[in-house]
């Protein structure tokens, strides 16, 4: 089997675009009349109501805008107060763990020491008594905190929704 060749075929040439007497940038149709566009002018009271319209939309552009920051500016704030209530949280359970631990290695001393069984069970009484009384104390100390973590974190939220409120009631 042979193959056959064809010629390429030469690159067809750029026609030559008429330009229109008016400039470059002129609508190529202007030579139609079916297509040109009647000169017409604008009534007044449409200019008004357009630039009416731009202020209002601008004026609530600024409003948005200015909420927006708003908005912004209170989620960062709360996300900082977030962040460091958290790690205050954790260091008052790492110092109460710390507490605990110290207490049962110091409980753990004393049976050690202890010379009788009666004195150690009258040293696990007061241990357990103790330590019943210093979780409660903790657990009492751990859930004010929170609450105080909690006030400190949704106030700065119920102001800005109040406020929101106001402003909407009052638009």
């Amino acid at each position: 089997m042979s193959e056959t060749t064809t010629p390429a075929k030469p690159a067809p040439k750029a026609r030559a675009t008429k330009t229109p007497k008016t400039g470059a940038a002129a609508n190529p149709f202007m030579d139609f009349e079916a297509f040109a566009m009647p000169k017409m002018e604008i009534p007044t009271a449409f200019r008004e109501a357009t630039e009416k319209s731009i202020s209002q939309a601008r004026d609530t552009y600024e409003k948005v805008k200015s909420a927006a920051e708003e908005a912004t500016d209170l989620m960062e704030d709360s996300f900082e107060t977030t962040r460091q209530g958290a790690v205050d949280f954790n260091h008052k359970a790492v110092d109460l763990a710390k507490s605990n631990t110290d207490a049962a290695f110091t409980f753990m001393k004393d049976v050690i020491a202890a010379k009788t069984m009666a004195e150690v069970v009258e040293l696990q009484s007061s241990f357990a008594r103790q330590q019943f009384d210093t979780l409660t104390a903790q657990a009492k100390d751990m859930q004010d905190f929170a609450t105080k973590l909690s006030t400190e974190l949704t106030s700065p939220v119920k102001s800005a929704m109040e406020k929101a409120f106001k402003d909407f009631k009052a638009a």
